[in-house]
């Protein structure tokens, strides 16, 4: 089954309907440049909101290693998740449980995916002068591609409307989402946030189509 990550959680009534929808994972964004962002004290609000019924995902962006460790400490954050320029050695800081976000341009993005170790890596869209959110989808045979070497994150332009063919194509380890499912930047639509993990749920691999 496709894990679901609902990013860009900014207040305690959001995340509890992320996680009473079936939300595998939130992710909160620490990131100045972002609408999303938020700071310490919400983030430990909402992470002692959901206790341990979801994952919660710290989304850095260049940030040190020893701020975002701060972070990790103040809000008990379970894992991180770094979104921008870092290198490989930072990342390392974090395993198991972090990951690195790549934007992917093309096929030599996914040169890049590979200096970095760990288990898990999110394929995000390659837009100029943004780290992330953007709402734009890239070409998913490249993350399919990529999917059968690591647990792909896949994210960037997802909606309930498009989902189930994301899963179908690239057949991902887990699906992120964040200005698919809102009303607004920074709050999600219940009824968006239902469809999208319904969406996600009744998603049918081609393997599986294909005996069926």
């Amino acid at each position: 089954m496709v894990a679901i990550k609902i990013c860009g959680l900014t207040c305690v009534s959001d995340a509890l309907q992320c996680v009473e929808a079936g939300a595998d994972a939130i992710g909160l964004n620490f990131y100045p440049g972002s609408p999303r962002c938020i700071d310490v004290e919400r983030a430990r609000e909402i992470v002692e909101a959901v206790g341990d019924r979801t994952l919660t995902v710290g989304v850095f962006v260049d940030l040190e290693a020893d701020a975002i460790e701060a972070t990790k400490e103040a809000t008990g954050l379970r894992c991180v998740q770094l979104h921008g320029h870092e290198p490989p050695e930072l990342l390392e800081r974090f395993l198991p449980h972090a990951y690195k976000a790549i934007r992917v341009r093309d096929a030599s993005s996914l040169a890049e995916a590979r200096r970095f170790g760990g288990q898990h890596i999110l394929l995000d869209a390659y837009v100029a002068g943004q780290a992330g959110g953007t709402g734009q989808v890239f070409n998913w045979e490249l993350a399919r591609e990529f999917a059968r070497e690591r647990k792909v994150t896949l994210a960037g332009g997802l909606t309930p409307g498009n989902v189930a063919e994301a899963v179908a194509q690239v057949q991902p380890f887990c699906v992120d989402v964040a200005s698919g499912v809102e009303w607004s930047p920074g709050r999600k639509d219940r009824a968006l946030v239902e469809a999208f993990v319904r969406a996600v749920r009744e998603a049918v691999g081609p393997e599986v189509r294909s005996q069926s």
